[in-house]
């Protein structure tokens, strides 16, 4: 195969992957709680373990600044797999990123991955170019 088929190929690949995760990502990064109580004479109080872990999404908003939510006991499992399928989107992003990079030093006839493309596969709205929130 030629670099440029191997490349169409590679791309398609990683493009699938992206679609496949976009379904089920969540923007963020996990943390585990720990807490105390208020009722008096509970075992948090003291020295005892506290309760948890409570796990809580944390991401930035729309102004830069962050922020977050607690994650129900039921949508915990869920939650992690979401997050780690963002992560996996991510790189797969760069991946594709560097493809394109590589591909437009070796030849310019071939077409480069733009956020229009992406987008438009994912499904994700613009705002002049720009990928924006929902």
């Amino acid at each position: 195969m030629t670099k440029s088929v191997e490349g169409t190929a590679q791309r398609r690949k990683l493009l699938g992957q992206i679609e496949r995760l976009a379904e089920i990502a969540v923007f963020g990064t996990l943390s585990e709680t720990y807490r105390t109580c208020g009722r008096a004479g509970c075992h948090c109080q003291g020295d005892g373990p506290k309760h948890g872990p409570h796990l809580n999404v944390s991401y930035r908003g729309e102004k830069g600044k962050t922020t977050g939510y607690y994650v129900p006991k039921a949508a915990e499992e869920a939650t992690r797999e979401g997050v780690a399928a963002w992560q996996q989107m991510q790189q797969c992003l760069r991946d594709l990123a560097e493809l394109g990079a590589n591909a437009g030093a070796r030849d310019d006839s071939v077409m480069r991955p733009r956020v229009g493309n992406l987008c438009a596969i994912m499904d994700l709205p613009l705002n002049r170019g720009r990928l924006t929130q929902r």
